[in-house]
């Protein structure tokens, strides 16, 4: 039986190759898809640190309220008189700064007793523009509270009257477990390379064969019904991981190219972090890609065969959201999800922990379960169709 599972699996193999067009679909979606998002994520941080970090604050009118004006380069900040047509510009997307507009009036209103008005224009539909903005309302809070504090100091009052308690905040997070929010795409990116992996060559070698008539041929051979199933299920996992282990290493040289120096110091993904995904993930491999030819050994198309490993695809991809919903409260039974486990396995390596091989080993034997139960149903629908 060995024998012949070897043949089958070098058979499977080579016709896997030879469909360069499928192949190098999946290498574009499952292996290039991930860092390409990743660099789109890091120009948008940068463009919203370089929002930020931005010396230069615009304000429709500095002659209103030189008493702003004066706080505001009191913070080491270059305040700019904004363009006439600003609120144009910023509806347009052409000007990304936020304006701070400010009423006629505004000193002699504050000197008063009255509630000046001051407002912050921006648009939220550019993302970088949105934390501008957020820094000029702290401008402008910081201002208001000076200015109160200002005031009961010029009645004799002390400032502990309005903070009558002290409240401080301490982030007790590390940087890597920071960073590992900030990328926890990255993991389901390779999750996904995973699963599209197993599915093309799941299908094409159950129903692709059974519609091209050429796996009745391979049932004449001497080969057994068990040596057919393992060995093109060994291909298919093959197949699977070898496009993971493309996935994973894509994403190690496309950290050189992040622009923003943040997102930078947070992705902690090197050789160490790939070798361990994929070590993670290959029990999930093989547990798909039997799941997947037990889904299409039952399809006399390739379309049906298609349309019923929807629901594989449909489970695989909305089984890590379950953490992505509420990352800090993993559950003793997530250990026992396929695809959920190896995706909050696969978080922990990105925050810098060893691999718990007790959760791995759980999760290695749910796939272990799952592969037998489905190779014994495609060796059954195999020996049907003999």
């Amino acid at each position: 039986m060995m024998r012949g599972t070897l043949a089958v699996f070098r058979k499977e193999v080579i016709d896997a190759l030879r469909d360069r067009r499928t192949l190098i679909a999946i290498l574009i979606s499952s292996v290039a898809m991930g860092p390409f998002i990743l660099l789109l994520l890091s120009g948008l941080i940068s463009s919203m640190e370089r929002q930020v970090e931005s010396k230069t604050v615009l304000v429709s009118s500095l002659t209103a309220s030189p008493r702003l004006v004066n706080y505001l380069q009191r913070q080491n900040l270059l305040v700019e008189e904004a363009p006439p047509d600003f609120e144009q510009q910023i509806r347009s997307g052409t000007l990304e700064r936020p304006v701070i507009e400010i009423e006629e009036g505004f000193d002699e209103r504050l000197a008063d007793g009255l509630r000046p008005k001051a407002t912050v224009l921006t648009n939220s539909d550019h993302k970088a523009a949105v934390a501008g903005a957020q820094r000029a309302e702290r401008l402008l809070h910081g201002f208001e509270r000076e200015t109160g504090l200002l005031g009961l100091a010029a009645m004799g009052v002390s400032r502990d009257l309005l903070q009558p308690i002290e409240v401080d905040d301490i982030d007790l997070a590390s940087r890597s477990p920071v960073g590992a929010q900030f990328t926890s795409m990255l993991p389901y990116f390779i999750l996904m390379a995973v699963v599209y992996g197993a599915l093309t060559a799941a299908l094409d070698t159950t129903a692709g064969e059974r519609e091209r008539r050429s796996l009745e041929p391979l049932l004449m051979t001497p080969a057994s019904s068990w040596a057919l199933v393992l060995g093109k299920w060994g291909a298919i996992t093959a197949v699977a991981m070898a496009i993971t282990v493309l996935s994973s290493l894509s994403f190690v040289p496309s950290q050189w190219l992040v622009q923003s120096e943040t997102l930078s110091a947070l992705i902690q993904f090197g050789l160490r972090e790939a070798l361990s995904f994929v070590v993670i993930l290959i029990p999930l491999g093989g547990a798909l890609a039997s799941l997947l030819m037990a889904v299409a050994i039952r399809s006399k198309t390739f379309r049906e065969a298609q349309s019923t490993s929807t629901f594989v695809v449909l489970g695989a991809s909305l089984m890590p959201a379950i953490s992505f919903l509420n990352p800090s409260a993993e559950a003793a039974w997530h250990e026992w999800v396929p695809a959920l486990a190896q995706f909050q396995i696969m978080g922990r390596v990105m925050k810098g922990e060893a691999l718990p091989w007790g959760s791995l080993g759980i999760s290695t034997l749910v796939c272990g379960l799952i592969v037998a139960a489905c190779l014994a149903s495609v060796a059954r629908q195999i020996r049907k169709a003999v």
